[in-house]
Formats: C-alpha cells, sequence, structure tokens
C-alpha cells in the first residue's frame, strides 16, 4: 500500500504555511496522501507575522486567523524550538522525508555603506522591530533618548518604525506589547522624526493605507514640504500606470497643501534627499547629511552637489531585509537568496539539488507584500509535485513520522507543537485580561516554553 508524500517545511512563517496549504489542496492530498512537518526555530509560528508586524496593525495580524485553519489540517505537524541546522540538518530531514521546502525568511537589516553607519546611536530596523515585537532573541532595553530621530528609507517597515517612535506608549497599550515595551516607550524622548527618501513621491514604496495611518494618531503631526512634490515623465507615467503609486502620491499632495497643526510630536516626510554621512562626535550621532537629488525624466534621480546637515542624534536605516545562507544550500551573495528555478534549488554546476526547494523571502528577497508569498508558495508545489510524479524524489530511510520524534527525543530538543501553541496563545490572552487587552505577549523563550508545554 503506497505511504503518503512526507515533506519537510522548515519555517513556520506565511511563506512556509502556505507551501503546506498548496500541498493539501492537491490531488497527492487525496491519494496517496500528504504527511507534512513544519520545522521552526522559534517556539511559536507564524514568523514575521509575530516578530515583524508592528503591534499597532492588528489588520495584517489578522491573517494569522487564515493560517491558523491551515496548521489545524490533521495531515500537519509543527516542531517549534527546533533549529536548523543545529538541531536538525539537511541530511537528517532527508532521512525522514521525500522533500524539503525551506522557507526562512529573512530577519536582518541590510547594510548601508555611508560613512558613520557604525556610529553609536545608528541602528538597523530589523533590530529595533524585533526588541518591539516581543522577539526573545534580543536585549529587552532599547535606548530612546534622542529628541529628533532620522528614518532612512520610505517602505512600510520605515513608515512603523517612524509611527512607533511618533506615538505615546499608552497609544499603543491596548496592542499586545509586552510591559517591557511599554515601560521602553513611555521612556522615549523623540518630538521630531524625519523620515528620507532619495527619490520623490511617486517612487516611495508605502502602500497607501499605511501611509494615511501615520495621519490618524491624536499625537502626530506629519509633515511634507510642498518642493519635495515633484514629478517628471517617468513618474507621470508610473502614476498612470499604478494605481497605489497615484494613491500615495495624492495623499503627499493633501499633507504638502494643508497648515501644519499642533499635535506635540512631529513626523516630517522628505523626498529627493539622499543620506551620504551620518555625523558623529565622541563615537556617538550628532547628525545626518543628506545630499539633494532631482528628477532626470525617468523617475530615477541624480544629485545636485547640494548638502544639508540635520540636527538629529539618532539613526534608524530600513534600507530592506536581508537573509542569512542556509547550511547546506548555495548561496548568491549578491542578492542574498538561494539560487532556484521555479522554486528547485539549483547548484552551481546547474543541476536541480535533489528533493531541496524554496519559497518566499529566502527564494526572491525580501520584496513584495504578505500575500505575494502565495504564488511562489504555489509554483513551488508544483515543481515539486511534478519532481514525486516522475519518479525525481529521492526515497528517504525512515519516512515513518514517530522517527522525527524519536530523533529529537533522543537529542534532548525541547521543540514546542502546535497543541502548545494553543496553550502559549491561552495564556497570552489570560495576560491580556486584567487590562481590558485581547493579550500580552510572552516574551522569554523559556517563559513562552514553559506555557507551551514543551
Amino acid at each position: 500500500m503506497p505511504r503518503p508524500l512526507r515533506v519537510a517545511v522548515v519555517g513556520a512563517g506565511p511563506a512556509g504555511i502556505y507551501a503546506a496549504d498548496a500541498l493539501l489542496k492537491s490531488e497527492v492530498a487525496t491519494d496517496p496522501g500528504v504527511s507534512i512537518d513544519i520545522f521552526e526555530r522559534m517556539p511559536a509560528p507564524f514568523g514575521l507575522i509575530r516578530y515583524g508586524v508592528a503591534p499597532d496593525h492588528p489588520r495584517i495580524k489578522g491573517i494569522i486567523t487564515a493560517l491558523h485553519q491551515v496548521l489545524d489540517k490533521p495531515q500537519i505537524r509543527l516542531f517549534g524550538n527546533v533549529d536548523y541546522p543545529a538541531d536538525i540538518s539537511l541530511d537528517d530531514l532527508r532521512t525522514f522525508y521525500d522533500a524539503v521546502i525551506f522557507s526562512t525568511g529573512a530577519m536582518a537589516d541590510r547594510a548601508l555603506d555611508i560613512p558613520g553607519i557604525d556610529l553609536d546611536g545608528s541602528y538597523g530596523a530589523a533590530d529595533f522591530v524585533s526588541w518591539y515585537d516581543g522577539h526573545p532573541d534580543v536585549p529587552r532595553t532599547w535606548p530612546l533618548t534622542a529628541g529628533k530621530v532620522a528614518v532612512l528609507g520610505v517602505g512600510n517597515v520605515a513608515l512603523d518604525v517612524a509611527r512607533i517612535l511618533a506615538k505615546t506608549a499608552d497609544e499603543l497599550l491596548p496592542t499586545e506589547i509586552p510591559p517591557n515595551v511599554h515601560d521602553g516607550l513611555k521612556a522615549n524622548k523623540a518630538l521630531e522624526i524625519h523620515v528620507f527618501g532619495r527619490r520623490g513621491p511617486v517612487q516611495a514604496k508605502f502602500s497607501p493605507m499605511e501611509l494615511r495611518e501615520l495621519d490618524h494618531s491624536p499625537a502626530i503631526e506629519v509633515i511634507v514640504d510642498p518642493e519635495d512634490i515633484d514629478y517628471d515623465e517617468g513618474s507621470i507615467a508610473t502614476r498612470r500606470g499604478n494605481k497605489q503609486a497615484d494613491m500615495v502620491a495624492k495623499t503627499l499632495e493633501n499633507w504638502a497643501i494643508r497648515d501644519v497643526g499642533d499635535r506635540p510630536h512631529r513626523l516630517f516626510l522628505h523626498f529627493f534627499e539622499s543620506p551620504t554621512e551620518i555625523l558623529g562626535e565622541d563615537g556617538r550621532v550628532v547628525g545626518l547629511r543628506t545630499e539633494r537629488t532631482a528628477l532626470d525624466g525617468t523617475g530615477n534621480v541624480k544629485g545636485t552637489g547640494q548638502f544639508q546637515d540635520w540636527d538629529v542624534t539618532a539613526v534608524y536605516r530600513a534600507v530592506g531585509y536581508l537573509s542569512d545562507p542556509v547550511a547546506k544550500l548555495p548561496w548568491d551573495i549578491d542578492s542574498g537568496t538561494v539560487p532556484d528555478e521555479g522554486g528547485r534549488v539549483i547548484e552551481e554546476s546547474g543541476s536541480h539539488l535533489q528533493s531541496t526547494y524554496v519559497t518566499g523571502w529566502i527564494r526572491r528577497g525580501p520584496v513584495g507584500l504578505i500575500g505575494h508569498t502565495k504564488g511562489d508558495a504555489n509554483e513551488t508545489v508544483a515543481n515539486l509535485l511534478d519532481d514525486h510524479a516522475n519518479g525525481r524524489l529521492h526515497t528517504p530511510a525512515s519516512p515513518e513520522p514517530a522517527s522525527v520524534d524519536a530523533y529529537l527525543t533522543e537529542r534532548n530538543v525541547r521543540f514546542t507543537t502546535w497543541e502548545g501553541w494553543y496553550r502559549l496563545d491561552a495564556a497570552e490572552k489570560a495576560l491580556g485580561e486584567p487590562q481590558d487587552r485581547e493579550r500580552v505577549k510572552i516574551v522569554e523563550r523559556e517563559d513562552m516554553l514553559r506555557a507551551s508545554g514543551a
């Protein structure tokens, strides 16, 4: 009697869960069936939804509801707090599974090579996001002593960072932020936040809704300089062909022509300012130098040779995420991705690394919204199933699900399960109840493991 197709997914964020969902919706899931184990180095699932989305974005966190429905399926098991490759290697996975899909995402900050980037007071946005999202592997405190702050970048992460810095701590209290984050934000001295973009309003990567949300806070006065509202032929063409870019531009236009109000925290959105140096004294940030840029007709910009120094004492770079190399897989250092064709991992020789696949940001880089990973997952799974149908997958030596439990238990790996997530979920909700909050996030890894019953 044929056994189910055994697939391991490394990474329990949206990309990995969408891949599992695509497998469950395939014909193979009906006959002979699929059996999917998802491995996650954190004790809890959901990846960047839990540790990369700002806490005041419950709408995006609502995606968890859809992901829950997938993980509730009996064909899927979750193994949390299991690190690849420390706890389980690629060779180990091949012992237990017909195929392995890597969906490990991106959590590090992309580098920005300008003088002063290593000064005290210069931070990566991803590190700050991990702090305010209660990631167990980062420090519990964050220095928020700067009264004037610069944020470099014009994507949604830059908006998140600027908004969290500009809001009051009590505005964020109804969210799931843990007590250490609320205490840290209460001490925040920032009254002026400056967000800098190298190009113009049309080229900003904000989503329209995220941008408009900035103006909803009673604490934040959003200010746009009318001189920064400028378009060339390339920009006009982009507006005509891209509804989102047009909506962003309209919002910025409206803010540029209105009177400046008196809300206590001022958030400036600057365009056509390219950061050239972070200025320092005695090893600390004391300013930011930018070069004014101008549109060149195509939507790109060129330097004008005009420089300006900005009085800030902290700088956050939000110029993109970067994935870490994955052990035993080929790596493209320039793009920060695993080379692939249709999700099949491709070795230097050009051949497919048998039974090994990628999906999500580790495959295409940290671009696009969460929903974009669905298309990735569908393509990767389609090619995996094609390899299965044509006998190109290898045969595991120990495909029985119990072999995995035994392996981890023998090595004293304290793993969490999907049932354990329900226990952790209930514990976090119980912490929130006395304060009429939906939940309070548990931060310490040991506390997460204990609550999960690992």
